[in-house]
């Protein structure tokens, strides 16, 4: 799997941008922006939460996988912070109330939740990982 390590700062989404265009395969640019979207926001909890204090990293990864026969685009993020699974641990927003009447924020892992098709979190004492599937058929 291609994978890049780098500063864990919304500043480097250009540089994730262009690796995730990169790894795409040829024809399915008709996922690339829900592929950019969801890791833009799985890379904004990283260098929002992940660190107690600044200067921590994140590997972004891409790959083909066949998930029970069809082939799916595979994006990674990992980081190296304090364990932490977004899809059991953050909270549920209340999408029902008005936009107006909400704070602003929380509906990341609920975006990402929505724009993947399928979705996993793996972590151990030293690394989160999670890793976002999109149909390629």
């Amino acid at each position: 799997m291609p994978v890049i390590t780098l500063p864990a700062g919304v500043d480097q989404l250009g540089v994730v941008n262009e690796f995730i265009a990169k790894n795409l395969p040829a024809g399915h640019e008709n996922i690339l922006l829900q592929v950019e979207l969801a890791v833009e926001e799985l890379l904004v909890n990283v260098s929002r939460h992940a660190y107690k204090e600044p200067g921590g990293q994140a590997e972004i990864g891409c790959r083909v996988v066949n998930l029970d026969g069809k082939p799916y685009f595979c994006a990674m993020v990992r980081d190296f912070g304090e364990p932490f699974d977004p899809f059991k641990e953050a909270p549920e927003p209340d999408t029902a109330r008005d936009p107006g009447d909400r704070e602003p924020g929380g509906l990341g892992v609920h975006l990402v939740k929505h724009v993947a098709a399928h979705y996993c979190y793996s972590g151990s004492d030293t690394s989160n990982t999670i890793e976002l599937y999109f149909p390629l058929e």
